[in-house]
């Protein structure tokens, strides 16, 4: 975007604000506090002739006179200690740009998850009051957790959308119930019943780089067939796409997008000529990456003098401690993240110069995110070529990784990082995702770049700020009030605390109060003041101590130590006692009660009280064309028998192609015919195949395949007894040793007669090389 433009002066400014308060001459006053804004009373006439009538004046909603347009830049997974832009070692181009000509937010914090932090940020409430207490894949049955964000706490979008805002939305979504992210909808907490016009991404929380699993709208997108497709390019063109043709047809129109990339969440997928960019530049280790990132920020004043590393878990290893492999290992898992950082700071960089080209870079806010929450320590100990080892409690050998070492960030691997490098680039804090009781899970940096609306260059602002206070910012910003009442529903009001006065102004007041809570992990600042209790670390299956117990509890003064490493709990256990009812009181007030510490226990819907669709089932029939079905919504054939019964129509030759699968490259299963041959694979994580097929081609004709899962017993995860029959005929059979317990894919989906997104069976494929030749005019699988 273009930096060269001066900035309106302050006076300038409160007139624009005044004028779009009240509504320019040419606008009537609208009473924008009840959205969508009430028509006017219709003119009853008894003229005959139109021509002799008078037209009333036409009702048209628009956004007051000189709204810039927003764009909110949220990027996953990524801690306050990796951009250069804070100091960190790793090039963010676009985002230094920004704040060489805008504003750097050193104080700034997210929720320390996903689905928390994106909720919380669209509507400007905590993130219990819309329901988001943890992801939504792992909702319960308790208001604040349940998932499902209330119509009380109508979204930005839709405020923006109803004040006559363009709006779209690129990329990863992340809040929508699980048991609603199907074709059977409801569709009301979809992108495009959340203020979107248009949206273009992925619904879950995670997807592959190479082959996602994306919706335009609600409506599934067929993947180009393209060796060199990355979604993250192809979100930029999208989102490119609709700026420009959009401002072509209503260029007085405002817009707002919100662009929330993947990157750089877990699987790390980068096309190479990006990683080979980054070789070597990490060999020196964690330990040392964040001795040096503490000396740059302390240079460029993003941490006071004096700061000192805190103490880093002691579940993660010195780097001079390490094996060789593994220094290898983990070096190159660095600068494929490194990789993938830069190469989606670029990626961002293009989608803003849209505006450049439309000329409408210079009323253009944006606030550029730096992380929903701290980089991600859920790769463990070793990291993982998989992540979904993670989920399914399989760990992984470094030599094992060290031979795919060459793939890594490559369509063959699904790759996360060593926890280590979570606190490496978390610096100079001590934790990381997850953790909301540490700034290494919540302290995110931002930039926020407006040429026509703020006059500062290169400046920092350490106010304390909340990914609450956006929403309220952007209305403040714009002229427009918060309103009360939104599609019939009076709302809760916003608990966010506009920013805009630090705009002008590096000591404007801040919000004093801000608590803290995920999955028991929990802390309350108040006047900077910092008290705190970690609960469970990410890698911890396990909390270190009930919820009722209080002796975990930490004590800091953030005025004075910035990287909370001086713990003054014993010296000072009055302001503790205090800070600690203070947190009950907020969280009572916030909806956070009943806290739950429950984690992987979350995957099983009936346990927490979470809607599922195949509840009380323990059948499901199915036919041909009937696809894209994520985990959340098909029936659950993990740790139980199945029995698999298709009826298939035959081609000349036996036939070719999936039946039905679920899952992909890194863990599931298929029921599938092989040159005329039927067969069933089961793929352990990607780490073990299983194959039981039959010797004799299918006979052309209609016939009847079964498969029979006699799952062991015992607890989960544990392996069976496959049976092959056609046509009531055993026609093979075999051992399944290990089966996932917990989850097969965010994002690959169970689909009858083609396999999409990654191939279950590489020999099969997937899409539309994967596809049945012959018919399945039914598939039923019943679990027992």
């Amino acid at each position: 975007m273009n930096p060269s433009s001066k900035p309106v002066s302050r006076a300038v400014q409160a007139a624009m604000a005044t004028l779009c308060a009240a509504g320019a001459s040419a606008q009537p006053v609208l009473d924008r506090t009840v959205l969508p804004i009430a028509e006017p009373k219709r003119p009853i006439y008894t003229e005959i002739d139109a021509r002799k009538a008078k037209m009333p004046p036409r009702h048209d909603v628009k956004a007051p006179v000189g709204a810039p347009n927003v764009v909110i830049v949220l990027i996953d997974d990524l801690g306050f200690g990796a951009p250069s832009t804070f100091g960190g070692p790793v090039r963010t181009g676009v985002l230094d740009k920004l704040a060489q000509n805008g504003l750097r937010y050193d104080n700034f914090h997210t929720t320390a998850l996903s689905s928390p932090t994106r909720a919380a940020l669209k509507s400007g409430r905590n993130h219990h009051q819309v329901n988001m207490g943890f992801i939504t894949e792992m909702a319960t049955g308790f208001p604040g957790a349940t998932g499902q964000i209330p119509g009380s706490t109508a979204p930005l979008a839709e405020m923006l959308r109803l004040n006559g805002y363009a709006t779209a939305a690129f990329g990863k979504w992340h809040e929508t119930a699980a048991w609603e992210a199907s074709i059977a909808g409801p569709f009301d907490r979809w992108p495009t019943r959340q203020g979107f016009d248009r949206f273009y991404g992925f619904i879950g929380g995670e997807t592959n780089q190479w082959a996602p699993y994306l919706y335009d709208g609600t409506a599934v997108v067929e993947l180009p067939n393209n060796p060199n497709y990355h979604f993250m390019t192809d979100m930029t063109e999208k989102a490119r796409a609709w700026i420009k043709h959009q401002k072509a047809l209503t260029p007085d129109r405002p817009s707002f997008v919100y662009f929330a990339p993947g990157a750089t969440h877990a699987p790390h997928h980068v096309p190479r000529a990006w990683i080979e960019k980054w070789k070597g530049k990490f060999d020196q280790g964690w330990d040392k990456i964040r001795e040096e990132t503490l000396a740059r920020q302390i240079a460029m004043g993003v941490v006071p003098k004096g700061t000192k590393l805190a103490p880093k878990p002691s579940a993660i290893k010195d780097w001079d401690r390490l094996s060789a492999d593994e220094k290898r290992l983990f070096a190159r898992q660095a600068e494929v993240f490194a990789a993938f950082v830069e190469y989606t700071d670029h990626e961002i960089g293009r989608m803003l110069e849209a505006f450049d080209e439309v000329g409408q870079a210079d009323n253009t806010l944006v606030f550029y995110i730096a992380g929903d929450n701290g980089t991600s320590g859920e790769g463990g100990e070793n990291g993982m070529f998989n992540e979904y080892t993670y989920f399914n409690g399989v760990p992984e050998k470094v030599e094992d990784m060290l031979r795919r070492i060459d793939q890594w960030g490559g369509p063959e691997t699904y790759p996360h990082m060593a926890a280590g490098w979570s606190v490496a680039f978390n610096a100079p804090f001590g934790w990381m995702k997850q953790v909301p009781s540490d700034f290494g899970g919540t302290r995110n940096g931002m930039v926020v770049y407006w040429p026509k609306g703020i006059r500062a260059k290169n400046e920092g602002r350490n106010q304390f700020g909340h990914v609450i206070d956006i929403a309220p910012t952007v209305l403040q910003a714009i002229g427009l009030p918060e309103p009360k009442v939104v599609n019939g529903v009076k709302q809760i009001p916003m608990a966010g605390k506009s920013l805009l006065a630090s705009f002008d102004d590096p000591k404007a007041k801040a919000r004093t109060t801000q608590y803290f809570e995920i999955a028991g992990n929990r802390a309350i600042y108040h006047d900077g003041w910092f008290a705190r209790t970690i609960h469970r670390a990410p890698w911890e299956p396990k909390p270190r101590r009930p919820l009722v117990d209080n002796s975990g509890w930490e004590l800091y003064d953030t005025r004075s130590d910035f990287s909370l490493a001086n713990d003054l709990a014993k010296q000072n256990p009055k302001k503790l006692g205090e800070l600690q009812t203070l947190f009950l009181a907020e969280a009572a007030r916030y909806g956070v009660l009943p806290m739950d510490d429950r984690v992987f226990e979350r995957l099983d819907a009936a346990a927490v009280g979470r809607p599922d669709l195949m509840a009380g089932r323990t059948s499901l029939t199915l036919a041909d064309g009937m696809t894209g079905m994520l985990e959340g919504v098909f029936i659950n054939v993990k740790n139980r028998s199945k029995t698999i019964t298709a009826e298939v129509e035959v081609p000349d030759g036996g036939g070719n192609g999936t039946v039905i699968a679920q899952g992909g490259r890194f863990g599931g299963w298929s029921l599938y015919v092989k040159d005329g041959v039927p067969a069933y694979d089961y793929n352990f994580l990607g780490l073990q195949r299983t194959s039981i097929a039959a010797a004799q081609k299918l006979v052309p004709g209609v016939a009847t395949l079964q498969f029979r899962f006699d799952y062991d017993g015992g607890g989960p995860g544990k392996g069976g007894k496959g049976t092959l029959l056609v046509n009531g005929q055993k026609v093979a059979e075999g051992r399944i040793e290990h089966t996932q317990a917990g989850i097969f894919s965010a994002d690959e989906t169970a689909d009858v007669g083609i396999d999409l997104g990654t191939p279950v069976v590489e020999a099969i494929g997937a899409e539309a090389k994967s596809r049945f030749t012959g018919h399945i005019p039914k598939v039923t699988l019943q679990v027992n």
